[in-house]
């Protein structure tokens, strides 16, 4: 058994006149070299292989239906950067397979359009093979996309465990409460933000100005022959319906302008009224 060595540190005690501190000490120790996975050293050089494979096609196709759109457009860097959206379409779509590799049923969109979208490439790059007069080349192109589709497609079914089927209904259904949680939260944050709109939208309305707003300098006019103000203070409500009675006045409104001039500038209708009826 293959074996390496190592470098570790541990705290040892050391003391100096009397006095013991921990203190650090470098040692040495002998551990086992676990064998070569050469398992995980194949597929990582498959994927690998697949990835750069992948790289080439994508230059290809990118090259061959980006001169394929130049000759219709003024401006070849206008025609390449279309001409990315045909592979791009179909590499997304693996990006989504490989996302939606656990579940059987997701995956079949992206897997679908994934399959547009390189039927399309390869289209393209066949065109582009009989326009320039080299139609076997354009048919190689297309097949070269295909292959890395293929070989994606092998990588992702490799990689892919199998779920037996209650496990693959506790997974779905798990999944289906996570997401409910993240709807209702995306949810409770627009009602927030309408609420919070129209909360500030009800306050506008209430605080419109007044068309006929008062002077501050519009003060109630008291009724002619109202006794003067007291020189003891202020009254209170009732002490001043009191006296405009006593003063012989019985206009609720009259009473209420005296009211409000001399013991409360707020004081209401219903109060004086009240008053005015007990006395």
């Amino acid at each position: 058994m293959r074996t390496r060595t190592e470098r570790r540190e541990r705290l040892v005690p050391h003391t100096v006149d009397g006095e013991t501190l921990m203190v650090v000490e470098e040692y040495t120790v002998e551990v086992p070299v676990p064998p070569r996975d050469w398992d995980q050293i194949v597929l990582t050089g498959a994927l690998a292989a697949v990835a750069l494979f992948l790289a080439v096609v994508i230059v290809w196709s990118t090259t061959s239906i980006g001169d394929l759109l130049a000759r219709a457009v003024s401006e070849p860097a206008i025609a390449y950067a279309a001409a990315t959206g045909f592979s791009a379409g179909w590499i997304v779509c693996m990006a989504f397979e490989w996302l939606n590799r656990y579940d059987p049923v997701r995956i079949q969109r992206p897997r679908t359009a994934g399959h547009a979208f390189l039927a399309a490439d390869m289209a393209a790059v066949c065109i582009h093979g009989w326009v320039v007069d080299s139609l076997k080349v354009g048919v190689l192109g297309a097949v070269l996309s295909g292959g890395a589709k293929w070989l994606w497609t092998i990588a992702l079914d490799h990689q892919a465990a199998p779920l037996d089927a209650r496990t693959q209904q506790w997974v779905s259904i798990k999944r289906g409460e996570v997401g409910s949680r993240l709807a209702l939260g995306a949810v409770r944050r627009q009602l927030t933000r309408a609420e919070s709109r129209a909360a500030a939208e009800e306050a506008a309305l209430r605080t419109r100005p007044d068309p006929n707003p008062e002077s501050p300098d519009d003060e109630p006019e008291i009724p002619e022959g109202a006794p003067a103000l007291p020189s003891s203070g202020p009254m209170t409500i009732k002490d001043a319906v009191q006296t405009a009675r006593s003063s012989g006045f019985t206009d609720p409104d009259a009473v209420l302008r005296y009211v409000q001039k001399v013991a409360d500038a707020n004081a209401k209708a219903e109060t004086v009224n009240r008053y005015l009826r007990s006395a």
